[in-house]
């Protein structure tokens, strides 16, 4: 799901789905928070809306792969026990990166710091290897020996490291240290295990990722859309579809093209990425066409159908409205008198039942003054 907004505030969460054979967004399901009684709840709907649309048009979803949300773990397992549910592996990375960052903090753990981007190399390369669930297990597990530079396992299914020997004495863990007590209890614990059984062996949610970034250009966060309009630019995946399925640029010499990114997140690390072909906005002419030719000419039809769309009401709707008279008098308090309650009034300004009028209505909102 994407929110139009950082944290538990969203008004807007579209989730959309993407299949990941031909890489194209194949539905996009926009929820309003009030829908559901609130912006936490918005992905398990969006979820549940997507998968009844394909459902409905005849697609037999057989596999699903999403992050780690709760809500959606426990919708899929109650009632789609026939979809096998994946994890996508960076979500997971970037959960224990969290964790080992602060770790290596602290007092005799700093030398964790230097296994951190071993051990997300080796969580991918747990799930893109395995034949099975256990298997992946068996090579995640095999870590915390391998750290203590112990390569031999007791787990048959994966008995031994393929590396070749390190020369390296300094970067190993030592046995019954704090370092390795933390760094067990962080990397193999029940839930990990739990979801590391889960990660996806083949697929990921780079796709999805690379979506979101382009419905900024059409949707940006810090601008306010109506339920319509948002809706109308979610529906220019239209340019995601078109061009998804790029080719890798090459020079003039023939030679594929590489460009160097520095990311905030790697903190001065770089990667290299391949340069695509330029895009092409052929859907563009496509939506002219149809505006031109067939709403201009009959706008009954495509009005009847955005008529149809059923739009939520405004956030504020779910809340009791106050008469307006009895809102302005609340808001004129005390403090527009002049001089405040109890002084004199000014000439030619209000009597001193001004005084009176907001002493009852304080008290009326249960407030006690003092003159």
């Amino acid at each position: 799901m994407r929110a139009d907004s950082p944290g538990h505030c969203s008004k807007y969460g579209s989730y959309s789905m993407v299949d990941l054979c031909s890489n194209k967004i194949v539905d996009i399901q926009l929820v309003q928070s009030n829908e559901v009684g609130g912006s936490v709840r918005m992905e398990k709907e969006g979820l549940i809306r997507s998968l009844g649309f394909l459902e409905s048009a005849g697609v037999k979803v057989t596999s699903l792969m999403t992050d780690r949300h709760t809500q959606i773990q426990k919708f899929l397992l109650e009632h789609k026990p026939e979809i096998q549910h994946f994890y996508d592996v960076w979500h997971l990375c970037k959960a224990l990166n969290k964790k080992m960052d602060a770790l290596a903090k602290e007092k005799d753990c700093k030398k964790i710091q230097q296994w951190q981007k071993s051990v997300s190399n080796h969580l991918y390369w747990s799930a893109s290897s395995s034949s099975s669930r256990e298997e992946t297990v068996a090579k995640w597990t095999s870590l915390l020996n391998h750290i203590q530079d112990v390569h031999v396992h007791e787990n048959p299914l994966f008995p031994k490291c393929l590396h070749p020997p390190s020369t390296d004495k300094n970067k190993w863990l030592n046995l019954a240290t704090k370092a390795t007590y933390k760094i067990e209890k962080i990397l193999f614990n029940k839930h990990i295990l739990d979801d590391v059984k889960k990660l996806s062996p083949l697929y990921q949610t780079s796709t999805l990722e690379v979506f979101h970034n382009l419905i900024l250009q059409f949707a940006p966060k810090n601008v306010s859309f109506s339920y319509l309009g948002m809706l109308c630019r979610l529906y220019l995946y239209l340019h995601f579809n078109e061009n998804s399925g790029r080719s890798q640029a090459r020079t003039a010499a023939g030679e594929l093209r590489f460009q160097i990114k520095f990311s905030k997140a790697k903190r001065g690390g770089h990667v290299v990425s391949m340069v695509k072909t330029k895009y092409t906005t052929e859907y563009v002419s496509e939506l002219m066409d149809l505006l031109f030719n067939k709403v201009i000419h009959d706008p009954g039809t495509f009005a009847a159908e955005l008529r149809a769309v059923a739009v939520p009401g405004f956030l504020c709707s779910q809340y009791e409205w106050p008469e307006k008279a009895d809102a302005i008098a609340r808001h004129v308090s005390r403090f527009n008198c002049p001089g405040g309650v109890g002084a004199a009034p000014a000439p030619g300004g209000p009597t001193s039942d001004c005084a009176a009028d907001v002493t009852v209505t304080d008290r009326e909102e249960g407030r006690i003054i003092t003159h």
